[in-house]
């Protein structure tokens, strides 16, 4: 047996139950599945038993069958996920151990079923009656029930506040549960009305994932399994979306709020959260699979030096080499890929400079957290609807000059910003901080040297080399694991140009043991800068890296 929903634009949502294969589907009332419209053939597709389990095939029709977006000829084996788009009429199926018919037996589902009637095949036997057994699909039904009979009504919802607004549509929705004698009783009412409910004014399935705080990624697949990041790993959680419409309108729930805008003209949208999460979406036709949207959760946690150590993102000779870095002034640029914990890494760093000294954070979306005293943070705005207003994170850079700051921290140089950034540090701003994506500290000073090119500015190669070399003295790589742990794999430094080429020298590297697990410790060069501090601090700085005093 299998249940299969039918959604049609000019038609309420329905559920049929087939109990045998094959099943055709048309505009044939012989047909198990009768669908209307002139795009639908008499004989249109035919769903049937496959080696792999259940598939679905075009029998040739002129306006053909198409399966998550692609046009078939045959395809299977079908899955839950699976969306089949015939003449305007939307199906899913939801599969269940099913038998094949005999020879000469058909179980008919034909145009009665869909008005709610009985149907009856040639033999004059009763068909099975629509009645799904999920509550996924129950949840689809009645949300879209819900928004008819809020229409049908004519409540006005745009002036209630929040609780309000629950409140009234609640009500609502449990008339169009008590009036619907098909819901199963297996299937919990209030959990459903939940559901339901969240779907319709709140943000659906997020809601939940929102309250666990161990979660710090959020990832939408269109009307697939939700997958959540945890601990550094990637999980599939039990929890979706039931249409792509409820995902359009969670998201036009989150951002409209914040004066943003997403359609089809304008598919992708960035946004910052009131609580700092970070939120990504892209629509239909960008996204192949449906809306997609990740959410980068705003950490409440802020690690100190102890809980990375713990960690072992770091050693304690790692830490006191890092703190000595930003107190005695050196530039530090931190590298790695999405979510190896760059900006955590920034934060503690930012965290040694002096209380008294006057800093300026520039972020594209704002995640650090400072305590300083005189403290400006700016924040970069995209532009608007019309495509005015942009004030980029070059243009806070160059602004932040005029500002009379004593350290500079960018949360992440991706274009242009990065001319201004060298600049700043070569000009008596020493000691700024940042973060690039690359994947080594060698590919990291590839990586600036490409941004600054990008700034439009036509500057000798050789000449960007030289100021990247006076202006960064200290590399510092991190990384996420297989394991989901984040290391610092190397701390490098900047040592001068030779012959056009940037030198550079490992301090500290993470050595695997095992494939799993590893240890840090230092390669035995001693920095460069180490010569230029006071004699009361050279030697406890020698101690760091294994050299008697």
């Amino acid at each position: 047996m299998f249940t299969i929903t039918i959604e049609s634009a000019d038609d309420t949502p329905r559920v049929v139950r087939i109990d045998q294969l094959p099943c055709l589907i048309g505009r044939s009332s012989k047909a198990e599945i009768v669908l209307s419209g002139w795009r639908v053939a008499r004989e249109h597709a035919r769903i049937e038993p496959d080696a792999a389990g259940i598939r679905i095939v075009d029998l040739g029709s002129l306006g053909g069958t198409q399966v998550n977006g692609d046009r078939i000829v045959a395809f299977g084996p079908l899955a839950e996920s699976d969306e089949i788009l015939i003449g305007g009429h939307r199906l899913r199926l939801l599969v269940s151990p099913v038998t094949t018919r005999p020879s000469g037996l058909r179980s008919s589902v034909d145009a009665a079923s869909f008005s709610g009637e009985p149907a009856h095949d040639q033999r004059g036997e009763s068909a099975p009656e629509a009645s799904p057994l999920d509550r996924h699909v129950w949840r689809r039904l009645l949300h879209r029930r819900l928004l008819k009979q809020i229409d049908l009504t004519r409540q006005d919802i745009r002036g209630l506040t929040g609780a309000q607004l629950r409140e009234q549509v609640g009500q609502t929705l449990r008339q169009v549960v008590e009036t619907e004698p098909e819901l199963p009783t297996e299937i919990d009412r209030d959990i459903l009305i939940h559901e339901v409910l969240n779907e319709a004014v709140g943000l659906g399935p997020l809601e939940g994932l929102f309250a666990d705080e161990a979660i710090s990624e959020i990832m939408v697949n269109g009307t697939a399994p939700i997958h959540v990041e945890r601990a550094g790993k990637i999980e599939q959680t039990m929890l979706a979306f039931s249409s792509d419409e409820a995902i359009r309108s969670v998201i036009d729930r989150i951002i409209t709020p914040l004066g943003r805008h997403v359609d089809e003209g304008s598919p992708m949208v960035d946004a910052r959260l009131a609580d700092g999460s970070r939120l990504n979406a892209v629509l239909p036709p960008l996204s192949l699979c449906g809306p997609a949207v990740t959410i980068r959760r705003f950490n409440r946690q802020l690690y100190c030096a102890e809980d990375l150590v713990a960690r072992g993102t770091l050693s304690w000779e790692m830490l006191r080499f890092l703190e000595l870095c930003v107190r005695s002034r050196r530039s530090v640029v931190v590298s790695g890929g999405t979510g190896a914990g760059k900006t955590t890494l920034l934060n503690l760093l930012s965290g040694f400079i002096g209380a008294d000294e006057r800093v300026i954070t520039i972020e594209d979306a704002a995640e650090l957290r400072l305590s300083h005293r005189n403290l400006v943070s700016l924040e970069a705005r995209p532009a608007n609807a019309e495509g005015r207003g942009l004030i980029s994170v070059r243009d806070l850079v160059r602004n932040a000059l005029r500002m009379r700051p004593d350290r500079i921290v960018v949360g992440e140089c991706r274009g242009g910003e990065a001319l201004d950034m060298l600049q700043a540090m070569n000009t008596g701003h020493d000691g700024s901080l940042t973060t690039v994506h690359a994947n080594s500290p060698r590919d990291a000073l590839s990586r600036i040297e490409v941004m600054t090119l990008m700034s439009g500015v036509e500057i000798p190669l050789h000449a960007i080399r030289e100021q990247i070399s006076s202006a960064v003295q200290i590399v510092v790589q991190q990384a996420r694991l297989a394991d989901g742990s984040r290391r610092i794999t190397e701390i490098a430094e900047v040592t001068g140009v030779e012959s056009g080429k940037i030198l550079m020298q490992t301090l500290f590297r993470f050595q695997m043991t095992d494939g799993q697990s590893g240890r840090h410790s230092p390669t035995g060069h001693i920095p460069h800068f180490l010569e230029s501090l006071g004699a009361a601090q050279r030697p406890d700085a020698l101690e760091l890296f294994g050299e008697p005093i």
